[in-house]
C-alpha cells in the first residue's frame, strides 16, 4: 500500500512538473478544457446536463488531454525520463537502505555468532539475578552528575531477553570470582519514549532514537561497579577504569558487543546483537 501511494504521488508530481516546465503541454491541456466547455455550452447550455452526458463529456476531455500529452511525450521523452528519475531517486534510496542503521555502535548486520565455549558456559547452571540494590545508591550526587536520568531507569531483569540476561549474569559471575569486582545493572530495558527523551538530551547521552537501540528489545544493558556500598561509574577512577577493560573483555568473550569499542565510547554498555532486530522495528 505504501509503494502504491508513492507511485501515485510521484506520478502526480511528474504531471505537475511537466505542466510547469513545458508551455506546449499547458497550452494543449488548456485548449482541451476550453473545447470541452464550448461543447457543453453549445449542446446543453448551462441549465441541465444528464449523468450520461456528463460521462460522455468527461471521456471527451480525457481523450483530448491524453492526445495532447502523448504528443508532448514524443517530443520531450528524454527530459521526461530525467525528471522522473530525479523524483524516484529518494524513494529508491529509502528502499535500498530500509532497515539499515548508520548510527555508530548500533549496526546489527554483523551479529556475533555463538562459539562452542560460550555454548558450554551458557548450558551450565541457570543463573539467578542478584537482589535489587537500594534505590538510594542510584541517586547519589556522584551518580547523578554522570547519569542524571538514571533515577527513572528500569532495572527489571524480567524485561530482558532470557539469553541476554544469562550472559550478563555470567559476566557478573566471572568479574566477581576472577577479578573481585562486584557489578550492578544501571539500566536494562528502555521504552521508546524514554529513548527519545534521552536522545533529546544530546549526543553526549545517546545518538539513538526510539527503536534504534537494543535497549528497546531487552538486548542491551548499562552496567557499573559497586564498592563499599556505592556505585562507581566515573572513568576517572583508576580502579573502575581497569574494571571496565576487564568487563569489556569478558563480555566480548561471551558473544556480547561492548560499547567501549565505539567512537563515542560507552564503557558500561553491552548488548547482544540479533540479526534483523533493529531493521525490522525501525518504522
Amino acid at each position: 500500500m505504501i509503494y502504491l501511494g508513492l507511485l501515485v504521488y510521484f506520478t502526480l508530481m511528474s504531471g505537475v512538473i511537466w505542466l510547469i516546465l513545458f508551455s506546449d503541454v499547458r497550452v494543449g491541456v488548456i485548449k482541451a478544457i476550453a473545447r470541452t466547455r464550448v461543447k457543453i455550452n453549445e449542446k446543453y447550455g448551462v441549465s441541465h446536463i444528464s449523468l450520461a452526458s456528463n460521462l460522455n463529456l468527461l471521456r471527451a476531455l480525457v481523450n483530448e488531454i491524453s492526445t495532447s500529452i502523448q504528443k508532448s511525450i514524443s517530443r520531450h521523452i528524454g527530459v521526461l525520463i530525467f525528471a522522473v528519475s530525479l523524483l524516484l531517486l529518494p524513494a529508491a534510496m529509502v528502499w535500498l537502505f530500509a532497515g539499515r542503521n548508520f548510527l555508530d555502535g548500533y549496526d546489527d548486520t554483523h551479529a556475533h555468532k555463538q562459539n562452542d565455549q560460550v555454548t558450554e558456559l551458557l548450558q551450565g547452571e541457570l543463573l539467578v539475578p542478584p537482589a535489587p540494590l537500594p534505590p538510594e545508591m542510584f541517586v547519589t550526587e556522584e551518580v547523578l552528575q554522570i547519569r542524571p536520568a538514571l533515577v527513572d531507569a528500569s532495572r527489571d531483569w524480567q524485561l530482558l531477553d532470557s539469553d541476554f540476561s544469562q550472559r550478563i549474569l555470567l559476566v557478573f559471575k566471572i568479574m566477581k570470582e576472577r577479578y573481585g569486582y562486584d557489578m550492578a545493572m544501571l539500566e536494562g530495558y528502555r521504552s521508546p519514549q524514554r529513548q527519545n527523551k534521552l536522545a533529546s538530551m544530546g549526543s553526549s547521552v545517546t545518538n539513538a532514537g526510539a527503536f534504534q537501540s537494543y535497549h528497546q528489545f531487552g538486548l542491551a544493558a548499562d552496567c557499573a561497579f559497586s564498592r563499599d556500598g556505592k556505585l562507581i561509574i566515573s572513568e576517572k577512577d583508576p580502579w573502575a577504569m581497569r574494571g571496565y577493560q576487564l568487563y569489556g573483555e569478558v563480555a566480548e568473550s561471551l558473544g556480547l558487543r561492548w560499547g567501549g569499542r565505539w567512537k563515542m565510547m560507552d564503557l558500561g554498555h553491552i548488548e547482544l546483537r540479533k540479526a534483523g532486530v533493529i531493521g525490522l522495528n525501525r518504522h
